[in-house]
């Protein structure tokens, strides 16, 4: 499943995911499941016909991500692998970043952020000239609704409809079922 929340030059991106860690660091072996949320950049097309056509619209390089993940067999609700990459470089995402606050308290932490678009993106290393005044407003007032999404997501994934492992998966180390 995946949301696209679309300001003027950024978006948020939320999916569901399953994930397996090809390389954990030590604790964080095995299958993971949750929600990842990227803020994108958006980039507008040029109409491919008259002016009443469909507008492509591209989904750009990520600027910073929050991984809401728990270990399959842990504990729901535990939100034991829940961390965020503060920056991103090109299309990588640095380490891990676990937060207390953001496992203890995941969606008002998110909330928090999201509504603090200027100080996001001051972490991230990215120039405040890449968003316009609307993306921060349009991201302040939205950040509500975008984290109601999350708490849908994150309740159907633990009821498994959601973020389960592809039925093709290949009998490997490397898994990751997602838009994200």
């Amino acid at each position: 499943m995946l949301y696209l929340f679309g300001f003027e030059r950024i978006g948020v991106a939320v999916s569901d995911i399953y994930f397996v860690d090809p390389n954990p660091n030590a604790g964080q072996e095995g299958a993971e499941r949750g929600v990842r949320l990227e803020l994108r950049k958006l980039e507008p097309g040029e109409l491919k016909g008259s002016i009443y056509s469909a507008r492509p619209i591209t989904v750009d390089r990520p600027l910073w991500r929050v991984d809401l993940l728990e270990s399959v067999t842990g504990t729901p609700g535990s939100f034991d692998r829940t961390h965020h990459h503060p920056a991103l470089r090109d299309w990588e995402p640095g380490e891990r970043v676990f937060d207390e606050q953001l496992s203890g308290e995941p969606l008002k932490w998110l909330g928090e952020r999201l509504a603090d678009l200027e100080g996001v993106l001051d972490e991230a290393g990215v120039g405040r000239d890449e968003v316009s005044a609307a993306d921060v407003t349009g991201l302040r007032e939205r950040a509500p609704e975008i984290v109601d999404t999350v708490r849908r997501l994150l309740d159907d994934v633990r009821s498994g409809a959601l973020a389960t492992p592809p039925s093709d998966a290949p009998s490997s180390d490397s898994v990751r079922a997602s838009w994200l």
